[in-house]
């Protein structure tokens, strides 16, 4: 870690080569438990990547959405039934700790794993920045505050500005929904009775509406599941993208990156989604580009915080 001194505070920097000396396997280790993870259930990529998007969004990457516990992060509207991927973590962790106990912070088990995440699922590699410290609590309030399916797109860029992040993040690292699955109750909303008319969303495909309906009856759970990135559900790539272009986003704030024509960013973001769609490596480059500037939100560092030893528990 790099530390810059001034009169009035030090400024600790993460590095890539934290943890060189103390814990030199730790990279080796933890792709070796996400690809296991991944052999086991693919869709675990996606949960890996988000649990490490929840977390640096509530407070800076600080683990906290790891803590138990009823006032947790867990237990947040936008968390609850739906982040997944603590029992991975856990064993991610525990092979971590047999390593190198104390070492490693479970917030850097995360960036680490959101990384071999992406990869494994044939998306881009980056040097992961390390250093990050374990948070003392657990902001729930925070938590209920996430970007949410249900903003609007100046809604979501306001939520990104306030971390110190951009229109471009916005639209590169939505591109994250190359992967995974979205439950019912994330845009059965547009199915049946949009914005109170009566009828789905008219930017909908109409093949898709007439799918997810059947998948998410009005006398649904809401639980049922379908893939984010229709037709390119387990790869990481540019897909997403094209969909948005045929108005197949499965999420409002998805299909609003393209189709948003209150926004105001409105023309920024079409151009993306636009550029992106015909070019994998320009939004592999900036995909890259934003979680290293997500990874690097307010990290605990140096004598801040702590080396939790279970990733659930403060010490």
């Amino acid at each position: 870690m790099v530390c810059l001194s001034n009169i009035n505070h030090v400024d600790c920097q993460l590095t890539t080569n934290f943890y060189a000396t103390t814990c030199p396997n730790v990279l080796t280790v933890v792709r070796k438990e996400v690809f296991r993870a991944l052999r086991n259930e693919m869709r675990m990529a996606a949960s890996l990547l988000r649990l490490h998007f929840h977390d640096c969004f509530v407070d800076g990457c600080d683990g906290s959405i790891l803590l138990d516990g009823s006032n947790g992060e867990k237990f947040a509207a936008p968390n609850l039934n739906s982040a997944r991927g603590f029992d991975v973590v856990d064993t991610i962790k525990t092979a971590v700790e047999n390593a190198c106990s104390g070492v490693v912070s479970c917030a850097d088990i995360l960036a680490i794993a959101a990384r071999d995440a992406v990869l494994l699922s044939g998306g881009p590699t980056w040097q992961v920045l390390l250093g990050r410290r374990d948070g003392l609590a657990a902001n729930q309030t925070g938590a209920n505050n996430l970007p949410s399916p249900f903003d609007s797109i100046d809604q979501i860029v306001r939520k990104f500005t306030v971390v110190g992040l951009g229109v471009k993040d916005v639209a590169s690292l939505s591109g994250a929904h190359t992967i995974g699955l979205a439950r019912c109750a994330l845009f059965s909303n547009r199915l049946f009775n949009f914005s109170g008319t009566g009828s789905p969303d008219p930017i909908l495909d109409a093949s898709m509406v007439s799918n997810l309906q059947s998948l998410c009856p009005t006398s649904g759970d809401g639980n049922a599941t379908t893939a984010l990135d229709v037709n390119s559900t387990n790869l990481f790539d540019n897909h997403y993208f094209n969909n948005l272009l045929n108005n197949k986003g499965l999420l409002s704030s998805d299909q609003g990156l393209f189709s948003s024509t209150t926004s105001s960013v409105a023309s920024t973001t079409k151009s993306l989604v636009q550029s992106y769609s015909q070019n994998g490596t320009l939004f592999f480059a900036d995909f890259v580009s934003s979680m290293i500037s997500m990874g690097n939100i307010s990290p605990l560092t140096g004598s801040n915080g702590e080396v939790r030893k279970n990733c659930r528990v403060v010490n």
